[in-house]
């Protein structure tokens, strides 16, 4: 009775192995179902890993006289089947290598992502700082559209800032996305408290956007889960800084003398009742007040709203 319950223990824990070892296998075939008018057939490829499948579309012709469907290749020596067996045996070797590149990098491996390394497309960054290029490149194209300079400004602060870091500390010129862990988000956190002497709120943001280099490699695909999904930059709070009538008052009747320093004032006095950011003042024109039917006078633009970090 014992042997036979060990023998099943046994059994249960090869079939519980078999289900966590990855499934890889590379299938070539044509088309029959679409004959070209030489007679010959597309050569296709299937790539399977994990039940799941993508196929490579070939520029290689094969007349269906040689093919053997058993083996996934061309029978014989005639210059056809040589050509064939060639493409076969060069696709297979290159689909080897994407295989073990990818899944020595990321852990991890899917078709779709050997497939589209094979076509060369969708080829994401595998490193931190190559990905953080990579979306400062195109935040800036998108500048005067959807962004504003200034908040690009500060993601390339926050580049310097975590080049400088993995440079000093970690002694090398970028680091993988998978390696990524809790000590590096603390290591780093500390970098810029201590090295660089940043405020709370710079520590937060640069963080922050740590994190959004994250987000962005698994929704890429490059790391199955983002490693600090529940952490959350700590924020300092926040100060309310409210002015008095009183102060309000000393503003409006405090004679100034330098035309320049008046100008600022009236402009400050006129965001205080109009509520207009620092922004939107720097935009306003003479042509954006107009005076209604009734007297009162109204302002027409289009605000600029907080962008996210």
């Amino acid at each position: 009775m014992i042997m036979a319950k060990n023998r099943i223990m046994k059994r249960n824990t090869d079939n519980m192995e078999i289900k966590r070892r990855s499934t890889f296998a590379i299938l070539f075939y044509i088309n029959r179902t679409k004959v070209r008018k030489d007679g010959t057939c597309q050569l296709l490829c299937k790539i399977s890993i994990d039940a799941k499948w993508e196929q490579i579309g070939t520029k290689v012709s094969v007349n269906p006289a040689i093919w053997n469907p058993e083996k996934g290749r061309a029978d014989g020596r005639s210059e056809n089947a040589i050509t064939v067996n060639r493409a076969i045996d060069d696709l297979t070797k290159e689909i080897k290598e994407h295989y073990r590149r990818i899944k020595n990098s990321l852990g991890f491996i899917t078709a779709e992502q050997v497939k589209n390394a094979v076509m060369g497309v969708g080829q994401k960054p595998l490193t931190l700082l190559a990905l953080f290029r990579e979306h400062n490149e195109e935040f800036k194209k998108r500048i005067g559209v959807d962004r504003i300079k200034e908040s690009y400004d500060s993601y390339l602060r926050s580049y310097k800032h975590l080049s400088a870091f993995v440079q000093e500390k970690r002694g090398v010129e970028d680091v993988l996305l998978r390696s990524l862990d809790r000590v590096f988000y603390d290591d780093f956190e500390l970098f810029l408290r201590t090295d660089r002497n940043l405020s709370p709120k710079s520590v937060h943001e640069h963080l922050y956007r740590l994190k959004k280099m994250t987000m962005r490699a698994v929704s890429q695909g490059t790391i199955r889960r983002d490693p600090y999904c529940r952490l959350h930059p700590e924020l300092p709070k926040r100060k309310s800084r409210h002015l008095k009538l009183e102060d309000l008052k000393t503003l409006l009747t405090t004679p100034v003398e330098k035309p320049q320093l008046q100008f600022v004032r009236d402009m400050f006095i006129f965001s205080t009742f109009t509520g207009l950011a620092y922004t939107d003042l720097k935009k306003l024109r003479v042509n954006d007040i107009t005076q209604s039917e009734d007297g009162s006078w109204w302002i027409h633009i289009h605000r600029q709203y907080p962008v996210a970090f």
